[in-house]
């Protein structure tokens, strides 16, 4: 199956994009390294440097034999987005706008989503699950819930086979391929980064929430099983997968349990020997006290189990891809791109 990528270059994508070449699918990487690396883009993929509003690179791209696009490209800062909500109205809308657009004239019917936890916004209750009611706090949650709405409508008139998978809190890396976000606003690489001498301490924003130790918790994922849950729903799409055409499905993806900053820190502290200085500071507006996701339907129906649920796996691959970055990027090397 040829496989379109649109955001390949970023953290998530890349790593998609390695497991679908080793499952043997073909590759095609479309990406405007406005976030992602050159050098991200998994080797053994074609690339094209062009943004998903680039109607005349997709089109290309569609044409092309493409059988299924997996949609990862958009902005994804909170603050950011309470700042210029307009750039996230852009990307993340008109640009998913754009793609399905083209996908309809390509006749391309199956398509995965990167979706977000972000569209539910605090949570009426725990563990949240994908029929709660999505009360989202940021121009970018209600920008990612806008496009999951377009996606189930467009699937509704036009036949497509699409799903939508919100994730949670993804960390760790796989073959070179990790979190180089900037600005970096995830709290487990910030931690590597106090670690790796990057940055002097990190700031803890609230330890008077109603939590065991009084830190926010939050349910994290391996981006390992993050990606075979992509894999599942690439075939969920096919001709005999649980999503039919005209259906549009949403899956939640996380661990079911949740670690707290203080787990996340005194984790970070003995996978990479270093004390990890904090400093307090105010919490922040909108922080719920507890996220933590019900994967049950993506279990019940596509079968995903996550192998890889601990934090310490996940801080011990995230730390050796900070470790072994410079090495790891010279040894991959920059992917050729395709002229469009």
């Amino acid at each position: 199956m040829k496989v379109l990528v649109v955001g390949g270059a970023g953290y998530i994508g890349s790593v998609v994009s390695s497991r679908l070449l080793a499952a043997g699918h073909e590759v095609v990487v479309l990406d405007d390294l406005s976030s992602g690396h050159h050098d991200a883009v998994a080797p053994g993929a074609e690339f094209v440097r062009a943004s998903v509003q680039d109607d005349r690179a997709v089109s290309t791209a569609l044409n092309d034999g493409v059988g299924v696009v997996m949609h990862f490209a958009a902005r994804s800062l909170v603050g950011e987005s309470v700042l210029h909500p307009e750039l996230y109205w852009s990307t993340n809308v008109q640009g998913t706008r754009a793609l399905l657009d083209a996908m309809r004239r390509a006749g391309t019917r199956r398509l995965v989503f990167s979706s977000t936890a972000a569209t539910y916004g605090e949570p009426g209750s725990l563990p949240i699950e994908e029929d709660a009611v999505p009360r989202p706090t940021s121009p970018y949650g209600r920008s990612k819930l806008a496009v999951d709405l377009m996606i189930e409508d467009d699937s509704l008139a036009h036949g497509l086979s699409a799903v939508s998978l919100r994730y949670f809190n993804v960390a760790g890396a796989i073959e070179g391929a990790g979190e180089r976000h900037d600005p970096e606003t995830h709290l487990i690489p910030n931690v590597l980064r106090v670690a790796a001498g990057e940055v002097e301490a990190l700031a803890v924003f609230g330890d008077d929430y109603s939590t065991p130790d009084g830190t926010c918790i939050r349910d994290y994922i391996h981006v390992d099983d993050l990606a075979t849950a992509h894999l599942l729903a690439l075939e969920a799409t096919g001709p005999d997968g649980a999503v039919g055409a005209g259906r549009h499905r949403v899956y939640n993806l996380g661990n079911g349990n949740g670690f707290s900053v203080r787990e996340v820190l005194d984790t970070a502290r003995r996978v990479t020997g270093h004390p990890i200085p904090t400093m307090q500071a105010d919490r922040r507006p909108g922080d719920p006290a507890i996220l933590v996701a019900s994967s049950q339907r993506i279990r019940a129906e596509l079968g995903w189990e996550p192998r890889r649920p601990g934090l310490e796996e996940m801080v011990t691959d995230a730390w050796r891809f900070v470790q072994n970055r410079g090495r790891e990027r010279h040894s991959r090397g920059p992917a050729v791109e395709k002229e469009i």
